[in-house]
């Protein structure tokens, strides 16, 4: 009887019957579990979850707090890519880091970005063809601000694309870039339509201003954010090309407007530039996504539709990420000086040299080199690791802030020629790297809120600087004082932004001291009650042999 407790009992102690079978006490066994039990399945559940977590290239915990890469559990039912192809989850692939493809259908997503950055922003930079157009259709001698109302249609068609950016990401976030792109274009296509038809220039601020530039907004920046999904060693050349899309719109599109402006007239000009946004329309279908979306948005509980909370909706945790914070604030103070040239140039080579001058020849150099300049510095962004490709925005701020100051000083025509060569090609390196250093930043889970909040900020220094610049050349009679100001803007943002690799790399070294803290204990936490346990079979054999 001895043998048969000593048996009985060491293999109860040694495994774990099911929960739904009930257990057999031995004749003589008290009713309540052996001591040291309830310890011991504390211990065993604590070393699953550490080698879940360590197996597991992901932090699964910080990921579902975040929103991030769950479980795909929705309302108690398990989410797969059956079910909702904008946000596929493998459960296969759970627990594995994820790899883009680095080419395929990624190629063919490139071009469709390509196509969306050219015919936004080839758009919005033509603006000084369509304004011409504007004061001829529906300008009147008899006004004195004319010129003021104008401006303000292209001035917030350009704001709320970069205004409505934070809106957007979690349109992003909740529907897909598919969706959200698709949508996007088809509004922007009414938009641009309905302003084939207005009147006079007033409702042009709706239907120009607000619902082409809305639509715009939610067509670009999936275009940003679906290129992590098939890119990471090839993400700077591809972002590089994908962003020359809008150089390449930019050279051409003005003379391809002011023809049809001479041949069909304003309203007609703005019909055909709704075929450019209809292949934008079909472009967003390419948008596959291959990056899980966020778990926790639920929208439907026990059958009624509820709002997530603005918590969940924005993804506030990225700001707890040092190293972004001072990105997601450096670029932004750069750029109140950023946009002047690019706003009064033109103007200040009229009163400075006269009309004798070609100025476009200006807008022309900046353009192609800045094109050149995002297909150059996207591919060496490739070669540099981590979030040190920073330093290139840094060495183009730098040059941008001198390039600015330089024109004043400038008092030929070729000597402005060679300031916007060079300011035109660090332009195309700050764009082209903006993607890459987001991803690098935060990670592929949570860049589409980190570009949206960042594109949200930079609507302000857009929207205010040249205004400032205006404002002091009417004070001071010239702009000399205005470009050498625009200048310090970039160099302080520059330098600022030399401080993120240094604050990322100390923030990645704690966590990991972290976890290898947490690792270290839960290790020797497993050897001292592996050894010192109570309740094991062995101490159990031990007390049944001493009773006898």
């Amino acid at each position: 009887m001895t043998e048969e407790r000593e048996h009985g009992e060491g293999a109860l102690g040694g495994q774990e019957l099911p929960p739904n079978v009930p257990r057999e006490d031995p004749v003589g066994a008290p009713d309540e579990d052996p001591p040291g039990e309830e310890g011991r399945k504390d211990v065993e559940e604590d070393d699953e979850a550490a080698v879940a977590a360590e197996s597991s290239p992901l932090n699964v915990k910080e990921k579902k707090e975040n929103g991030e890469w769950g479980s795909g559990l929705v309302d108690g039912e398990e989410k797969t890519s059956d079910g909702d192809p904008e946000n596929p989850l493998d459960p296969s692939a759970e627990g594995k880091a994820f790899e883009p493809p680095e080419g395929g259908w990624g190629w063919i997503v490139m071009l469709a970005a390509m196509w969306c950055n050219g015919s936004v922003f080839g758009i919005q930079n033509a603006c000084g063809v369509l304004f011409v157009s504007l004061i001829e259709v529906f300008g009147s001698a008899d006004d004195p601000q004319l010129m003021f109302k104008t401006a303000w249609v292209s001035s917030l068609s350009m704001g709320m694309i970069f205004f409505c950016s934070p809106v957007v990401s979690i349109f992003t976030d909740v529907f897909g870039c598919r969706r959200t792109a698709v949508v996007g274009a088809a509004v922007g296509i009414i938009g641009l339509l309905s302003s084939s038809f207005v009147s006079s220039l007033g409702p042009l601020y709706f239907t120009y201003g607000i619902i082409f530039a809305c639509g715009c907004s939610f067509a670009y920046q999936p275009s940003l954010v679906i290129l992590g999904h098939y890119f990471k060693k090839r993400l700077g050349l591809v972002n590089g090309i994908v962003t020359a899309g809008s150089s390449l719109f930019t050279v051409s599109l003005p003379f391809v407007l002011r023809y049809l402006l001479d041949r069909v007239g304003l309203f007609n000009t703005l019909r055909v530039l709704c075929v450019l946004m209809f292949i934008l329309f079909l472009a967003g279908f390419t948008y596959k996504p291959l990056v899980p979306g966020r778990s926790n948005l639920q929208f439907r509980q026990n059958g009624k539709f509820r709002c997530p909370s603005a918590t969940k909706l924005f993804n506030f945790s990225i700001f707890k990420t040092k190293s972004y914070c001072i990105w997601a604030f450096g670029i932004p103070a750069a750029l109140f000086g950023y946009f002047v040239p690019y706003v009064h140039l033109m103007n200040h080579v009229k009163e400075r040299m006269g009309d004798d001058v070609n100025e476009e020849i200006l807008l022309l150099c900046i353009g192609v080199t800045s094109g050149v300049g995002r297909l150059i510095f996207g591919r060496l962004a490739d070669y540099i690791p981590g979030v040190k490709k920073v330093y290139l925005q840094v060495v183009s701020f730098l040059f941008i802030g001198l390039m600015s100051m330089m024109i004043p000083v400038c008092h030929n025509f070729t000597g402005l020629i060679v300031v916007c060569l060079f300011m035109g090609l660090f332009d195309g390196c700050f764009i082209c790297i903006m993607a890459p250093i987001a991803f690098e930043l935060v990670g592929p889970e949570n860049v589409s809120q980190a570009i949206g909040f960042l594109l949200g900020f930079m609507s302000v220094p857009m929207t205010v600087g040249p205004p400032i610049a205006g404002m002091l050349r009417d004070k001071l009679g010239s702009y000399d004082v205005a470009f050498y100001l625009a200048g310090i803007p970039p160099i302080i943002g520059g330098i600022l932004l030399c401080l993120i690799p240094w604050v990322h790399e100390r923030t990645l070294a704690k966590k990991l001291k972290a976890v290898n803290g947490d690792t270290e204990e839960k290790m020797l936490d497993k050897n001292a009650t592996s050894t010192c346990l109570p309740g094991t079979a062995e101490d159990i054999k031990k007390e049944d042999v001493s009773v006898i």
